[in-house]
């Protein structure tokens, strides 16, 4: 099934969303619920994804926002999307579990990518995934995005960012140039 964009709204989050937000991200990554996806973190890390203060700064944040997808009102995916110059950062992507493998995270992506260039008119979308996600990485390439080698370490010690289930885990830089 293929999911359109008429099917959702798309709105900021607000301090109100951030229960829903850290429920939703929590299930997309971690724990058996992720398991209902292909996205799931819950082989190489434990623990929380995300924590409200977290949420809540990026909310708040004068160069930051979180997009919200909604279908009858409930947030089934969002992303963070942060103005660096004359690029964004796309990060803290997440879809329902129950509706991945339909389309809607390619729709939320295409948003994310509108709405960077139309409202902050940046050049390129930058994000950084797990090196050892072939998987994810493989799906962002699909849409254009391209690996550049850079690498940055894992958080190791900070379980605001999960509890690591081996120890080769590193961020890669990918970028994307938004025409």
């Amino acid at each position: 099934m293929d999911t359109t964009a008429t099917e959702f709204s798309f709105l900021d989050a607000t301090e109100a969303d951030v229960d829903a937000l850290v429920a939703l991200v929590q299930s997309a990554y971690r724990g058996d619920s992720s398991r209902a996806g292909w996205t799931t973190e819950a082989d190489i890390l434990e623990g929380q994804r995300t924590d409200p203060e977290g949420l809540l700064e990026i909310i708040k944040g004068h160069d930051t926002r979180m997009l919200t997808a909604r279908r009858d009102g409930r947030i089934v995916a969002c992303c963070q999307l942060e103005h660096r110059g004359s690029s964004a950062y796309f990060g803290m992507f997440a879809v329902d579990p129950a509706v991945q493998g339909g389309g809607l995270g390619r729709t939320v992506l295409e948003e994310a990518e509108r709405q960077a260039r139309s409202d902050w008119g940046v050049t390129e979308m930058h994000m950084t995934v797990i090196s050892v996600r072939d998987d994810l990485i493989a799906w962002y390439e699909r849409r254009g995005y391209r690996r550049t080698g850079r690498m940055t370490p894992f958080p190791y010690g900070d379980d605001r960012f999960g509890v690591p289930q081996r120890d080769d885990l590193q961020f890669e830089l990918l970028v994307k140039p938004l025409g």
